[in-house]
């Protein structure tokens, strides 16, 4: 009928097809020669026995506790950084050097150490006395064994939640460098005559913000926010070096106890893609809400 919009399948245009087909045949391949030439006896069976075997006490089994850990890692990060990445990429524009230049050393010194350099230094160096220093001993050291279940959603047990502030923290300060770079060139991108139109309403600061500056950045910020966030997720797999109980750290131990090196790890990256094309997707469906008023 006219005007009702064709299923994705038939809108692939040839060069999809020939795409489609070369990834088909080199699956395909991949698959043959790992067939006859690899000499090793899979045990999926086995691994998905044991990654749905659930706790002494009927809890959720293991591997994902892991999952669970790195959404509530992934997701209180996202928060943190996008939090200090707004103000670190505001505070980059500011006309005041007291506040642009601490935001700009902040976010070259991140962006140039190394993650993993940066995961140690923060647990080992800082963390240990952050603590103590934010007078958070008695909330995430000195709290009963039980919680509520409120608690254990939103922060997991309570005697790991000294490790989640850790990571999240971590995770967070990493991103936020890179949000803040995001941030500053989608406003430094919007059109000089969008910010003299808004003067020319005699709008305050903070309504010019709001109602013409930002939305029109939004749309551009939009896309690489997202694969910044996703990026995020992927790094919380460092953190599993400080002992924090989340999906690589429990792949580790699960692989190294059972032997499955191959089928666990594999199962490992399957979790985490899942993770990734679900934020995916979520961050497609805002970047097309953010672009609605280029269509009106």
């Amino acid at each position: 009928m006219p005007g009702q919009k064709r299923p994705a399948l038939l809108s692939l245009n040839a060069l999809d097809w020939i795409l489609l087909t070369v990834v088909s045949l080199f699956c395909g391949w991949l698959y043959y020669r790992s067939a006859i030439g690899i000499q090793y006896h899979w045990r999926w069976s086995q691994a998905f026995d044991l990654i749905f075997t659930q706790g002494q006490d009927g809890e959720l089994p293991y591997f994902f506790q892991g999952v669970i850990a790195t959404i509530r890692l992934s997701l209180w990060g996202m928060l943190f950084a996008g939090i200090l990445g707004v103000i670190l990429g505001l505070a980059r524009r500011s006309s005041l050097a007291i506040i642009r230049f601490p935001a700009q050393a902040y976010i070259q010194l991140v962006r140039n150490i190394p993650p993993l350099v940066f995961v140690f230094i923060f647990y080992f160096f800082i963390s240990s006395q952050l603590v103590p220093a934010l007078g958070l001993t008695s909330v995430l050291r000195d709290i009963p064994e039980h919680t509520n279940i409120v608690q254990n959603i939103l922060f997991g047990p309570a005697k790991l939640w000294e490790n989640l502030f850790s990571g999240i923290l971590c995770v967070g300060l990493i991103a936020a460098a890179y949000i803040a770079e995001i941030v500053r060139s989608g406003i430094d991108n919007i059109a000089k005559g969008q910010w003299e139109a808004a003067d020319s309403l005699g709008l305050s600061r903070w309504d010019r913000f709001r109602y013409v500056i930002f939305p029109q950045a939004l749309t551009g910020i939009v896309p690489p926010l997202a694969g910044q966030f996703i990026s995020l997720v992927k790094d919380s797999s460092i953190i599993s070096l400080i002992s924090i109980q989340e999906l690589t750290f429990v792949g580790s131990e699960i692989a190294n106890s059972s032997g499955m090196i191959f089928e666990i790890w594999l199962l490992v990256g399957v979790g985490y893609l899942f993770l990734c094309l679900g934020l995916s997707v979520l961050f497609g469906k805002l970047e097309t809400h953010s672009q609605r008023h280029r269509r009106r």
